[in-house]
């Protein structure tokens, strides 16, 4: 029998709470990457193993994570976040860390960091703009 490592059931109403509660900075940043406006598919509060992600893209692998206040005050938090990043890069998943404050200040910013990331063929067409076709 295989082992479920995502989405798994016992995280189903957690993540729902967490889906209706999204946090300010979570909410502009869903407006962005909802619908693949960038080129790519982000689920929110996805799980894999015992992590949820606020943001995951699972055709590239990539995770993204809105970090708070809490993430900064203490040494113990960002080890914790770093050794916790470490082990799923082993497993195939790159995580992308954002702050709260970036994302309302410079919300640009923040989505280039995220374009950084994704391949350059799921990147999205500038308004106006025709896709190159060779041959």
């Amino acid at each position: 029998m295989m082992v479920k490592i995502r989405n798994k059931k016992e995280y189903k109403i957690f993540r729902a709470k967490l889906r209706k509660n999204m946090p300010a900075p979570e909410l502009v940043l869903w407006q962005v990457l909802r619908r693949q406006s960038l080129g790519v598919k982000f689920r929110r509060q996805f799980s894999f193993n015992n992590c949820i992600f606020d943001f995951y893209a699972p055709s590239i692998n990539l995770a993204i994570e809105i970090d708070g206040e809490s993430h900064f005050q203490s040494l113990a938090a960002r080890q914790k976040d770093r050794t916790r990043n470490e082990k799923l890069l082993r497993q195939g998943i790159k995580v992308l860390r954002l702050n709260n404050q970036e994302i309302m200040k410079n919300l640009e910013g923040s989505i280039a960091k995220i374009l950084r990331h994704l391949p350059p063929h799921n990147l999205p067409l500038r308004m106006g703009e025709k896709e190159k076709t060779y041959g």
